[in-house]
């Protein structure tokens, strides 16, 4: 039997309140199209809006790069249709482009009384490392950091595995396992994410910013980009730019 105080906690508000007061925490519920349906101010944060009201019934796409968006989209969408709960998985932090910061998710299955499932709600919270000892996640915390820090230089999956402390073999593993994607592709993201920035704030030409980020030439930039992007390199700098206030 549940203690009769856990019954008066049944109001939204009340729930948001107390989750509000948890220092950096953000909370999201979603319906089954992954269309936010609550959110709170931490999540309003990270949506870049001041208020629930202008999240709801709005999606991941409408607020944050379309990489991330397409995972946390496709993350909602593999515990909606398991039924099973993602359990404090680390990923890149909801925000602009290039954020070097990490969250810790998890995300439950929603059903109604009937036990037909219904949306997802979830939780993240900043990861911030706390000793050279803290373990696993803290080692690719520093990769990842690293990455982000000379994401333009020729990095090498040795050196990053001397940075996590692990053999390569384990590296590649072990980072795919934290992060759901390759070093090599993870640190493409980087780069692309940092060249978008470029196209936006910069007059350089596209095959400076190529080189700038990383990439060998023009044309392996513009295929790595327009593949994450679903836009040429080219089109997105004309788009964003004709979109900018003056």
């Amino acid at each position: 039997m549940k203690p009769p105080q856990l019954a008066e906690l049944t109001t939204p508000e009340q729930f948001m309140v107390l989750i509000d007061h948890v220092p950096g925490l953000s909370f999201f519920v979603k319906d089954r199209k992954c269309r936010f349906v609550a959110l709170n101010q931490r999540g309003c944060e990270y949506c870049g809006v001041s208020s629930e009201s202008e999240a709801i019934g709005r999606t991941d796409h409408d607020f944050f790069p379309k990489q991330r968006a397409d995972e946390y989209v496709a993350d909602d969408r593999k515990v909606m249709q398991s039924g099973e709960p993602v359990l404090n998985q680390l990923e890149s932090a909801p925000e602009a482009e290039g954020s070097p910061r990490l969250v810790v998710t998890s995300k439950i299955p929603l059903r109604d009384e009937q036990g037909n499932i219904t949306g997802v709600a979830g939780i993240s919270r900043e990861f911030k490392r706390l000793n050279r000892s803290a373990g696993l996640v803290d080692a690719f915390a520093s990769v990842v950091e690293y990455m982000h820090q000379h994401f333009e230089a020729p990095l090498s999956t040795p050196e990053l595995a001397a940075i996590a402390g692990t053999s390569v073999s384990q590296f590649e593993r072990r980072f795919r396992l934290v992060l759901g994607v390759t070093p090599h592709q993870y640190l493409l993201r980087i780069r692309v994410e940092a060249a978008s920035r470029m196209l936006i704030d910069t007059d350089k030409t596209i095959t400076e910013i190529a080189l700038d980020c990383g990439f060998c030439d023009h044309a392996h930039f513009s295929r790595t980009f327009s593949r994450q992007m679903n836009i040429p390199p080219s089109d997105y700098r004309k788009r964003r730019k004709n979109h900018s206030p003056t």
